[in-house]
């Protein structure tokens, strides 16, 4: 649709004989030509045009990359504010919203004006204003401290979207191989913890491999012959047993007349 609408402005008659001033259009073809000389021809331009929106039409300062190659940068005289800082995806056919890191999510939403990429030269100016009240052999000379470089899978700073959509599968999505373990947390005693995560015992084997941990697991095993010969097996059983207490009732009314029960006292 974007092409299409650029190719009426060029070339449409009706629409460049309008009232408007011819400036408009003359700033539409100097604008293209300068897109297409950043973006690097026709394919880059349309490329990014119809995997990232509008922004291929935009330009303004480099402000720095992360460790992504996502691109960030600043306008504040062309357009408002909201607009004026963007992103460009360093791989615009896997670009998630997670995969700004938080230090320059906080510039694009414009919690701060510092770009990360100064925070260095930031911290080297500001650590000659540190007056050192002892001696130290520490590495680290500012209130900073040491910090751990963090490793994000495909560089999604939410990990919770990298997890697998099922057994054996993985999630194609966020490229998470089958197999592979889930990357967000989980806490101890979730069944999803390693930590958490019995040892299966088994008790039984119907067989062929089959083996059980439980009898619901067993009767979801068995065969249709298997349980028609458990069910006759248990009806048997039963039976014995029902058996076996009415003759136990019979000896036990049979002791209780040769004692005497049931006579009438006097008579």
């Amino acid at each position: 649709q974007r092409v299409v609408v650029l190719l009426y402005i060029l070339f449409v008659p009706s629409f460049r004989s309008t009232n408007k001033p011819t400036t408009m259009v003359y700033g539409v073809i100097r604008n293209l030509q300068a897109s297409l000389k950043y973006r690097g021809g026709w394919k880059g331009l349309f490329e990014h045009m119809y995997t990232n929106g509008d922004y291929p039409f935009k330009f303004g300062t480099y402000m720095g990359a992360d460790t992504a190659g996502n691109r960030y940068y600043e306008n504040r005289v062309d357009y408002p504010f909201g607009q004026h800082r963007w992103v460009e995806p360093g791989d615009i056919h896997n670009f998630d919203s997670a995969s700004i890191p938080p230090e320059w999510h906080g510039w694009m939403t414009s919690m701060n004006d510092a770009p990360p990429s100064g925070e260095e030269a930031y911290i080297e100016e500001r650590k000659k204003n540190i007056i050192p009240l002892c001696e130290s052999d520490a590495n680290i000379d500012h209130n900073v401290g040491h910090q751990e470089d963090v490793y994000n899978f495909h560089h999604l700073h939410n990990l919770s979207t990298v997890r697998s959509r099922g057994w054996n599968i993985g999630n194609p999505v966020v490229g998470l191989p089958p197999g592979a373990k889930d990357s967000y947390y989980t806490q101890p005693g979730s069944p999803y913890n390693d930590a958490s995560i019995r040892p299966r015992v088994n008790i039984g084997d119907l067989g062929g491999g089959r083996v059980y941990k439980s009898e619901k697991w067993a009767d979801r095993l068995r065969t249709v012959d298997e349980k028609a010969a458990l069910e006759k097996a248990k009806e048997a059983l039963t039976q014995k047993a029902i058996a076996s207490e009415e003759a136990s009732a019979a000896r036990r009314k049979m002791a209780m007349a040769q004692r005497g029960a049931g006579t009438v006292a006097g008579a």
